[in-house]
């Protein structure tokens, strides 16, 4: 998947409110095809449960918490 696909993916699920915090770093991000389970790491790396972060080590998912996260971060700096 190009990395434009997979932001803007990432994007829609946010906008659609399929992205949602558990804790301070588990989140539940429902896909296309399923619900999978997304952990940040202390030192900001991100995993995903679904086939295509196990094959390529990145997708939409991950993306989507990854700009969710960066969103939320900002605001708490102003």
């Amino acid at each position: 998947m190009h990395l434009e696909v997979m932001v803007d993916k990432a994007m829609r699920l946010i906008k659609a409110g399929r992205v949602e915090r558990l804790t301070e770093r588990r989140y539940n991000v429902i896909g296309d095809h399923g619900t999978y389970s997304v952990v940040k790491t202390k030192d900001g790396k991100v995993s995903c449960s679904c086939p295509g972060f196990q094959r390529r080590g990145r997708c939409s998912h991950s993306t989507a918490v990854m700009i969710m996260s960066n969103m939320s971060s900002r605001r708490a700096r102003r």
